[in-house]
């Protein structure tokens, strides 16, 4: 298929779908805790992306080569990776889907922040700024609601942490020699580099198997097929074929679906305060992404 100079009908059902997979596999994650630490599932997750990405890339006749001067900023990207799904699925053993997923979907407003300091030609306009001031008032007003009896700050401060290293992830793609390389191999570098990290770290930080059933099972390999490694796969996809400011301009809808099904799947006590965070972060994000049409 062609690249796109607009969003259409197929890429705009492609992107909610893609939204709601995310959205879904915080449940994922939640219910994959019962069964396995939480820092161990992440690192088996990074394990078994390498094998299905390496299938992948070898039946597609993609090469592993990248460029000697990418390799430094591969590695740092994996080591963020690492620390960010620690962080992250650690966050959902600690607090609700709802109340992590408004916190680490947060991560465009944290992007926005660094690229204004360290890219000349993304600097904030009036609008983003707006979308800044909304989103961010959604995360401090999340953090600081402590009316409901599951809200641990350890988990908000978890998921706001694994924000930051998703950030710094898009960051370094963007400033280092990495934007030269392609989708496949960098998602390779930080599966690669997570996956012994995360291991290593699970030995010290965490218990491994906890009260293992099948159903924990399916929704790690859920994890590592359809969303560590195919489903960002289909991302990189889409944002081949269509504008990136169109892309992530849906990205705001990953927490709103995410809240709702947190709720209706987990039965989470989802207090009005969340939902006014919700709407404050999703609305910031939109802005943020969103650029000016031309005349």
């Amino acid at each position: 298929m062609e690249r796109k100079s607009h969003m259409d009908a197929f890429g705009a059902v492609a992107l909610v779908a893609f939204a709601l997979h995310l959205a879904f596999n915080q449940v994922v994650i939640k219910w994959t805790n019962g069964g396995f630490g939480p820092v161990f599932a992440a690192g088996l997750r990074s394990t078994g992306a390498v094998v299905v990405l390496l299938i992948w890339m070898r039946l597609r006749g993609v090469s592993l080569t990248v460029p000697r001067d990418a390799i430094p900023a591969g590695i740092f990207s994996g080591t963020l990776f690492a620390l960010e799904f620690m962080c992250l699925f650690s966050a959902l053993d600690f607090t609700t889907v709802s109340r992590a997923s408004v916190i680490f979907y947060s991560m465009p407003v944290w992007l926005a922040i660094a690229s204004h300091f360290v890219i000349p030609s993304d600097r904030m306009t009036g609008l983003r700024m707006a979308g800044l001031v909304l989103a961010m008032s959604g995360v401090a007003l999340a953090l600081l609601d402590r009316s409901d009896t599951t809200a641990s700050l350890a988990g908000d401060i978890l998921a706001l942490t694994s924000a930051l290293c998703w950030a710094g992830i898009a960051l370094c793609v963007k400033i280092t020699p990495l934007n030269r390389v392609p989708p496949a191999q960098q998602l390779m570098f930080q599966v690669v580099v997570s996956a012994p990290l995360l291991l290593l770290a699970a030995a010290v930080l965490g218990d491994f198997i906890r009260d293992l059933q099948p159903v924990h099972i399916a929704g790690l390999l859920f994890q590592i097929i359809a969303v560590a490694s195919l489903g960002f796969l289909a991302w990189f996809w889409l944002l081949s074929m269509y504008p990136a400011s169109s892309v992530a301009s849906f990205s705001f809808l990953s927490p709103v679906f995410a809240v709702i099904l947190g709720w209706l799947l987990l039965n989470e006590d989802v207090g009005p305060k969340v939902w006014m965070a919700l709407f404050l972060v999703a609305a910031g994000i939109y802005l943020i992404n969103r650029r000016p049409r031309s005349v």
